[in-house]
């Protein structure tokens, strides 16, 4: 049966706003859900299963499958853990939504290194951590179904997010290379950038623009991704409400130089280096 019908999947971060549901769609498109929330503050401090095990109630009260843990996906035992909660409780992997995050918001002037290191470890370093523990399962059965949280934040930029925009962007990084390297063992890799209201964005964006953007409306394009029949892979995609669309990078056509250029040669083409008019979907130029 296509679809996500008896496939396992991950959900990190599953505990409130986005996460939450993602995991309650999964399940009820008949998905076997593993429920990851370490049950934090915000800022990644503290620890609970009350999220986690809330989340995972609500699934069965539907009538769904699910299944709690609370493992950090910061560390790649906590990572380990998590995979091992899926093959122990329902026998394999087949999706991973790595939806894990905390904000530490702050000017990059004020950003030390502490908030800096703290939101790359669960964003980026958590994404690798679970997808990497995940991989040799994926490859084996020869099938695997992987998103990626990322945000506008790091496709486009934000005041005071320069921690969480590097990690959001990193993981679009990341995307690329698994995307090409998943390809031959039908496993896909794509990226979603919400747009939802949810307590990292409540002190964010205005009120009236956070009623018109449910996390409701992100999650049946996550279930879409981690189906069975989308075999799109690389794709960045925003969505929110209402709204779904593709964000893509784009290269201009290349002014060549014959010879090594000097300063003033780039300075007299700097126009045509930098115009977008006739630009077209890039490709990496290494192959």
């Amino acid at each position: 049966m296509p679809g996500v019908t008896d496939r396992v999947v991950i959900v990190t971060g599953a505990g409130g706003g986005l996460g939450r549901e993602y995991a309650r769609l999964l399940a009820r498109e008949g998905a076997l859900v593993v429920v990851n929330d370490l049950g934090s503050a915000r800022d990644g401090t503290g620890f609970g299963t009350a999220m986690a095990d809330k989340v995972v109630g609500e699934i069965r009260a539907e009538g769904g499958a699910a299944v709690a843990n609370y493992d950090s996906v910061a560390t790649g035992d906590g990572a380990r853990s998590l995979i091992d909660t899926a093959v122990r409780e329902f026998g394999a992997v087949h999706g991973i939504v790595n939806n894990a995050g905390i904000l530490r918001d702050g000017s990059f002037a004020k950003m030390d290194e502490e908030n800096w290191d703290a939101v790359l470890r669960v964003h980026l370093s958590g994404a690798y951590h679970v997808t990497s523990a995940a991989w040799s399962h994926f490859r084996e059965q020869g099938f695997g179904r992987i998103v990626m949280a990322t945000s506008t934040s790091g496709l486009f930029g934000n005041f005071g997010q320069a921690n969480y925009g590097a990690a959001k962007l990193g993981l679009v990084g990341l995307m690329n290379t698994l995307a090409i390297e998943g390809r031959k063992y039908d496993i896909t890799v794509n990226a979603v950038a919400p747009m939802a209201a949810t307590r990292m964005t409540a002190d964010i964006a205005p009120a009236d623009l956070l009623q018109k953007l449910p996390p409701a409306h992100v999650a049946p394009v996550v279930g879409y991704l981690v189906s069975d029949e989308c075999d799109d892979t690389g794709l960045v995609l925003i969505v929110g409400g209402g709204s779904v669309q593709r964000v893509q990078l784009f290269a201009n056509k290349p002014v060549l130089f014959p010879e090594v250029p000097t300063v003033d040669e780039v300075r007299e083409n700097w126009s045509r280096i930098t115009d977008m008019s006739d630009a077209q979907p890039g490709v990496n130029p290494a192959g």
